[in-house]
C-alpha cells in the first residue's frame, strides 16, 4: 500500500472494550490513535497493509484506560514512536511512558501537514479526548468514550469527511442486561458511553454534504448489537448516502479513503 497518496486512508485495527486501535495515513504524517491492542497484534496488521512502524509519526491517545492503552509501553519499548498527549494526561501514563518520549499538545497543533484539534470529551477519568485530523482538506472526527458531547465541539464536528463514533449501547439491553446496577449508571452517565440513539441524534446534527463515511465504534458485546446501531444511525439519517460500517473488535474495518 504506497504511503505517497494524497488521499487521507483510515482503518479500525479494533474497537471494542477489548482494545482500541486505529491508523490513519495522511502522505508523509501516519498516526496511530491508542494502542488498546498488544505491540505484536499492530505489528502484523501493518505488515499485512505493507506498512511499518517506521513510516508512522507518532500515537494519539485518548484516554488512560486499559482497552486503549494496554499495548503502550511494549509499542514506546520497540519502536521510536512518541506519544502525542495532553500534559493533564500524563500523571495516568506515566507508569508506562517515560516523559521523555511524551511530546505535550495543545488544543490545536500540527504535524508537519497535519492540522489536529481537540475534542474535550466526557468520560470517567482524569483528562479524555477525542481528535479532529485534518489533511489536503480532508476531515476525521474520532471519539470515543463520552457520556456526552458539548455543543461546542458539535459545531467543530459539523460536516466533515469521516467520522469514527462510539454507538455504544442499546439503552434497554442495557437496563436489561446483566451489568450491576452501579455499572448500568456509570455507563449511561455523563461520564460514561453514547448510545446507539444519543449518537444518532449528534449524527443528524452533524453530518453534511461533505460526509461519505461513519464507522460506529466501541459497540459492546453485551448491551448492543450491529444490527440495533446501524438501525439506529440509518432511521435518523433517514435517505443519506453516506457509508456506514461497523468497526468491530476482533476484525478490521475495511481501508477508507477521501
Amino acid at each position: 500500500m504506497p504511503c505517497n497518496s494524497i488521499k487521507m486512508k483510515v482503518k479500525t485495527i479494533a474497537s471494542g472494550s477489548k482494545g482500541n486501535c486505529t491508523i490513519v495515513l495522511c502522505n508523509k504524517v501516519n498516526l496511530i490513535i491508542d494502542m488498546g491492542i498488544s505491540y505484536l497484534a499492530l505489528k502484523r496488521s501493518l505488515e499485512e497493509n505493507s506498512l511499518s512502524f517506521e513510516q508512522f509519526s507518532g500515537i494519539l491517545i485518548t484516554h488512560c484506560h486499559k482497552d486503549h492503552i494496554k499495548g503502550l509501553s511494549s509499542l514506546i519499548k520497540h519502536t521510536r514512536l512518541n506519544a502525542y498527549i495532553p500534559e493533564a494526561m500524563y500523571e495516568e501514563l506515566k507508569e508506562v511512558l517515560p516523559k521523555e518520549r511524551c511530546i505535550f499538545i495543545e488544543d490545536s497543533f500540527t504535524i508537519e501537514d497535519v492540522s489536529i484539534e481537540l475534542i474535550h470529551t466526557s468520560h470517567d477519568t482524569a483528562c479524555s479526548v477525542g481528535y479532529i485530523v485534518t489533511y489536503n482538506n480532508k476531515s476525521l472526527v474520532y471519539v470515543t468514550d463520552t457520556g456526552y458531547i458539548n455543543r461546542k465541539y458539535l459545531a467543530k464536528m459539523t460536516e466533515k469527511d469521516i467520522y469514527i463514533i462510539e454507538s455504544n449501547h442499546d439503552e434497554v439491553m442495557l437496563m436489561d442486561g446483566p451489568y450491576p446496577r452501579f455499572l448500568k449508571e456509570r455507563v449511561i452517565s455523563d461520564k460514561g458511553h453514547l448510545s446507539n440513539k444519543t449518537t444518532a441524534k449528534y449524527l443528524k446534527k452533524i453530518v453534511g454534504k461533505n460526509t461519505k463515511h461513519i464507522l460506529l465504534a466501541h459497540l459492546s458485546e453485551k448491551n448492543n448489537t450491529e444490527e440495533l446501531a446501524l438501525q439506529a444511525v440509518t432511521e435518523e439519517l433517514e435517505d443519506s448516502k453516506v457509508n456506514i460500517i461497523i468497526a468491530r473488535q476482533h476484525e478490521e474495518s475495511p481501508m477508507i479513503e477521501v
